[in-house]
């Protein structure tokens, strides 16, 4: 199985002491989000977790803990866009970001850790030619750091509607604009462009429409082969193993203004508050009245592959 850390907030980034102590412990424990006195116990043992998958926007936090993954395969998703603070308050300068990228890759791989740069949309500030622009230099940096980047334009969610008014959807002719320059400059640099639950219309540009978070992209970051069940994709035109995630929404500092996962800015702030290392929980303590439930959770290990 694929155990996610990165669906709903960005634990290495602010809750890196949690992780590493729920994996010294062997378990989480995790609130639904829709029912907060009903907690599932997901293991966290090599002999059912086939990957810890993260996303992050900053792994260096987790740096000084990396040793607690020796037993596990890992894939990193390092999201770096070339926003400022006006669109990603407390995201680190993206030069030092890029370092940790750089180091990251040089201590599990370059098929463990994938670019996302996303979302894509166009502001006044933030034109056509400022993310080409931007795009050639991040590409330049991570070149034989990794060999895939993930773009997708930016959802107009209600929360990010209501938190990002002056956002609008990025045109159809920008869309395929984008498409063809990202995997010209992609090819210059030996990274392949993939696409997020964008549908195949960017197929026919030279995009990688395949998914971001399917099988294969574990298997390459792994090295096995897995026998993975069927799984019910976020959305129609979403491919990715989207299984078991350990976060929980509200609760990422970053407080981006294009965020699906955060409410605002003032939850996450008393969510953060709320928030002990020591407990199995994110947020909070278990009390009294909450069910727990044990996980049905397996590995999908299916043999070893040399075709990477």
């Amino acid at each position: 199985m694929i155990l996610h850390t990165g669906l709903r907030t960005d634990i290495p980034a602010f809750y890196p002491e949690w992780l590493a102590n729920r994996i010294k412990e062997g378990f989480a424990l995790v609130r639904n989000p829709f029912n907060p006195n009903q907690i599932t116990k997901y293991r966290i043992s090599p002999d059912v977790v086939d990957v810890i998958s993260f996303c992050t926007k900053n792994p260096a936090p987790f740096f000084s803990y990396m040793e607690l993954l020796d037993e596990y395969k890992q894939c990193w998703f390092v999201t770096i866009t070339p926003y400022g603070k006006d669109i990603e308050l407390r995201v680190p300068d993206k030069e030092r970001v890029m370092e940790s990228f750089c180091r990251l890759s040089e201590q599990v791989g370059k098929n463990a850790v994938i670019w996302r740069y996303d979302p894509i949309f166009v502001l006044d500030k933030y034109t056509v030619e400022f993310h080409l622009e931007a795009f050639e230099h991040m590409a330049k940096t991570l070149s034989g750091y990794t060999d895939t980047c993930i773009i997708s334009f930016i959802d107009l969610y209600q929360k990010v509607k209501r938190n990002f008014p002056e956002v609008k959807e990025v045109s159809p002719e920008d869309r395929i604009f984008f498409a063809k320059e990202l995997v010209r400059i992609g090819k210059k640099y030996g990274i392949l462009i993939k696409s997020c639950a964008e549908g195949t219309e960017l197929a026919a540009y030279g995009v990688d429409t395949s998914g971001c978070m399917t099988a294969p992209v574990y298997e390459k970051a792994s090295g096995f082969a897995f026998n993975v069940p069927k799984i019910k994709g976020a959305r129609t035109e979403c491919g990715c193993l989207l299984t078991c995630d350990i976060g929980a929404y509200h609760t990422c500092g970053h407080l981006c203004k294009y965020c699906y996962a955060n409410y605002d800015a003032e939850t996450v702030k008393r969510n953060m508050k709320l928030h002990n290392p020591k407990s199995p929980l994110l947020l909070g303590e278990v009390e009294e009245g909450m069910k727990i439930h044990e996980a049905v959770q397996k590995s999908w290990r299916d043999g070893q592959i040399s075709l990477w």
